[in-house]
């Protein structure tokens, strides 16, 4: 049921774009931030427990109604519940959109545009050099696809909704904690421990989804290049689970692309053609997951 769910899931997710700005869930930070407050009176605690408890306060109620809905009227209440759960799942933006945008910045040449652009994929500061910049948008893009969908997709398969729910959840806490860590207003280390704490949790979710992702673009890409660039590892010792699986995502998701140079190519057409074609890549990697989650379903139907 989860699987079927699923797939109308992701169709829906593809056809209701007007509705994107309704996961941002703006509201959610107030109670994530109450929370922030609440671990910065108990000092004793290591940073995890309070962020792990914050990610069940949010995470309960959904589960509480799943488990409340059961199988009644033949479970179709709980599969539209599950299709909306996953709707606020994934993104919160959608990573073709923001391509999309990108790409018509970069053509308008309209630098200020094309900054703003690449950092919402970034999520982070966006180099001066515009080579750079190109390049650190492809790998953004790599990485951002597993976070904002293949992620996703991952827990509901695994636990379903509330799998789905919660690394969302994961996600805005990291995010918030990130923000809290760096208003200038933080006099002492706690927005800092709990930055750390959360980005860890989120790494931990994160770890299986990103291979299996690296896998997939090897798959859905130039499996040698790919496989190349993974056994050719670029990551410190001391690098942390989610900046890890995040430089992984990175390289071998850019090695897929196997975007060769030319020399009669403007940057501005280069850069266009890279975030297109990392968009292909992620767009070919979602037809491969929905086939073979379509093939569960198939093979769940003839048990």
């Amino acid at each position: 049921m989860n699987l079927i769910a699923l797939l109308i899931g992701l169709v829906v997710e593809r056809l209701a774009t007007q509705l994107f700005h309704l996961r941002r869930l703006r509201w959610i930070d107030g109670v994530i931030d109450a929370g922030f407050r609440q671990a910065g009176r108990v000092a004793n605690w290591p940073s995890i427990i309070p962020v792990i408890l914050i990610t069940l306060v949010l995470a309960v109620p959904v589960f509480a109604v799943m488990f409340s809905l059961g199988d009644a009227l033949l479970g179709f209440p709980y599969v539209f519940l599950a299709i909306v759960v996953l709707f606020f799942s994934l993104g919160p933006q959608d990573i073709g959109e923001d391509i999309d945008e990108y790409c018509k910045a970069v053509e308008d040449g309209d630098a200020e545009c094309v900054r703003q652009k690449a950092k919402a994929i970034m999520e982070k500061d966006v180099p001066d050099d515009e080579r750079e910049r190109i390049h650190c948008v492809e790998e953004a893009v790599c990485v951002q696809a597993n976070n904002r969908l293949f992620a996703v997709i991952f827990w509901f398969v695994v636990l379903g909704p509330l799998g789905a729910w919660t690394y969302r959840v994961t996600d805005l806490v990291r995010r918030r904690a990130v923000f809290a860590a760096a208003r200038e207003e933080a006099a002492d280390h706690a927005p800092e421990n709990l930055r750390d704490a959360a980005v860890m949790l989120h790494g931990w979710l994160a770890w299986i989804p990103a291979r299996l992702t690296a896998i997939g673009y090897a798959a859905a890409g130039h499996f040698d290049a790919a496989i190349g660039a993974w056994r050719a590892p670029s990551e410190q010792i001391s690098d942390t689970p989610s900046e890890y699986s995040e430089h992984l995502l990175a390289r071998v998701g850019v090695a897929a692309l196997a975007l060769g140079e030319n020399e009669d190519e403007t940057l501005v057409e280069r850069g266009v053609r890279g975030a297109t074609a990392a968009n292909s890549l992620v767009f070919r990697l979602l037809l491969i997951w929905a086939v073979v989650i379509a093939a569960m379903t198939l093979y769940g139907w003839t048990r």
